[in-house]
């Protein structure tokens, strides 16, 4: 069995703002696997184990760049917050999000193969990361971008440096940078429900099974009525429901005007959002955890080995 370290515990309860007891004995059942002891505890603990599940541990930037109906959307990677905040760091990652609206390169390769110079290095832009790694002394690289162009009209919201969004539509601008503005703090997966991927509705009906059976059980241990498996069910297709209009834009309550849905306030300003696409640094990134305590000793070991 894996061993379970407090820096794991500690990850996962500032994922899951479960408390520290509940956190160890999921990674225990898990075997340390930090994934399946987050879904243990959702099931366990309902929704109270999703309220930190967006938390990121990686740091970076988000950069855009939107030139009439072109326009670009990437994410730069960094070891640390402190070189995510520096100016050279912050120029290559703007740089790069105009490069890709201007030349439209196919994939991370042909991005880095891109003309460009800065701070003494290039001739490409995989010379100037290579070049400032070196300078820095920290490694950086291109995660992911996005291109836009055609016919759409394009608008953008970056919250700080660590959320960025670009909404494609037709209508009002100020209406499509509300938008924006609302999907970089509700972070929506999908326009509509119905475009909601199905491994999403699939793991959400899975926790919502388990955890109706984990009802039962309790109930049946403190000789309480145990409810049909008709209401069961409809329970259960009920909770999918509810997470299908909590994730999709459309459905999701205006974060301007609580009392409309944003599709409301879009057909109210006369507005059409096509689509939309949202970068949360490091989303999807597990950050190495360090073991304090057994960085300590190991350091104590080295002093007394070479005393």
């Amino acid at each position: 069995m894996a061993a379970i370290t407090a820096s794991m515990v500690g990850e996962l309860r500032a994922k899951t703002d479960a408390p520290m007891m509940e956190c160890k004995k999921a990674l225990t059942e898990a075997a340390g696997d930090m994934a399946k002891a987050e879904e243990l505890l959702r099931v366990k603990l309902g929704t109270k184990a999703g309220k930190a599940a967006s938390r990121i541990t990686a740091e970076g930037v988000v950069a855009s760049f939107i030139d009439g109906n072109t326009g670009a959307l990437v994410e730069v990677n960094s070891e640390t917050d402190f070189v995510s905040k520096n100016d050279s760091f912050i120029a290559m990652a703007n740089a790069a999000a105009k490069l890709i609206s201007q030349h439209n390169p196919a994939d991370i390769a042909a991005l880095g193969a891109l003309a460009y110079e800065q701070d003494g290095f290039g001739p490409t832009l995989e010379d100037v990361r290579k070049g400032l790694i070196g300078k820095i002394g920290e490694n950086m690289s291109f995660r992911r971008f996005k291109r836009f162009s055609g016919s759409d009209k394009l608008a953008s919201y970056l919250h700080g440096t660590r959320i960025g969004v670009v909404v494609q539509y037709e209508g009002d601008e100020i209406a499509a940078k509300d938008v924006a503005m609302h999907i970089a703090a509700m972070k929506p997966v999908a326009l509509a429900s119905s475009d909601v991927p199905a491994e999403l509705i699939e793991k959400e009906r899975s926790v919502a099974a388990a955890k109706a059976e984990e009802d039962k059980a309790k109930a049946q241990a403190e000789g309480k009525p145990v409810q049909s498996d008709e209401i069961v069910a409809k329970r259960i297709e009920g909770g999918v429901q509810k997470y299908l209009k909590e994730v999709s834009l459309f459905n999701q309550a205006f974060v301007k005007n609580d009392k409309q849905s944003v599709e409301q306030m879009l057909k109210e300003r006369g507005t059409q959002v096509k689509g939309f696409t949202l970068y949360v640094v490091g989303e999807g990134i597990e950050k190495k955890a360090d073991d304090f305590a057994a960085e300590v000793a190991a350091q104590v070991a080295a002093a007394k080995a070479g005393a």
